[in-house]
């Protein structure tokens, strides 16, 4: 794969503007992102549990959802009309309360049309993943 055609700076002012409901609280920051891989990650706060005192199902889902959109425009650049056609997820572990989930995730194939990645979520320092995503995108053709 090519070099980044977004740099985090670029990545993080297109966000602020085309997708302020998933990226203008401050909630996630973009650690890094080369046009390849990218890792994020997301403060904690109560919000994020589920009853049980686990991190819920649905912030799982969408954090690796935002890390792959946000790999993917590393790759291509600013096309915002790339949207999820597939994500699956399979959940590891229970993500612990107190902890962030940093999401690192790695594109495995672009092509013209479509893209597939996949995204290891993890909580805190933990090396063990809490969950593991495959995801397509599908790019518009302009």
């Amino acid at each position: 794969m090519a070099a980044a055609k977004m740099s985090v700076a670029e990545l993080e002012k297109f966000l602020r503007e085309e997708f302020p409901q998933a990226f203008s609280d401050g909630d996630i920051t973009i650690e890094s992102a080369d046009g390849e891989t990218c890792l994020l990650r997301r403060r904690f706060n109560d919000r994020m549990l589920r009853p049980g005192g686990t991190v819920s199902g649905p912030t799982l889902m969408a954090m690796a959802d935002f890390a792959m959109y946000v790999v993917l425009l590393s790759a291509i650049g600013p096309v915002g009309l790339a949207v999820t056609t597939n994500l699956n997820i399979n959940f590891l572990r229970k993500g612990q309360p107190g902890q962030d989930v940093l999401a690192a995730a790695k594109l495995l194939k672009l092509g013209k049309r479509l893209a597939v990645g996949e995204v290891n979520l993890l909580s805190g320092s933990s090396p063990d993943p809490i969950a593991h995503v495959t995801a397509t995108y599908s790019i518009p053709t302009t």
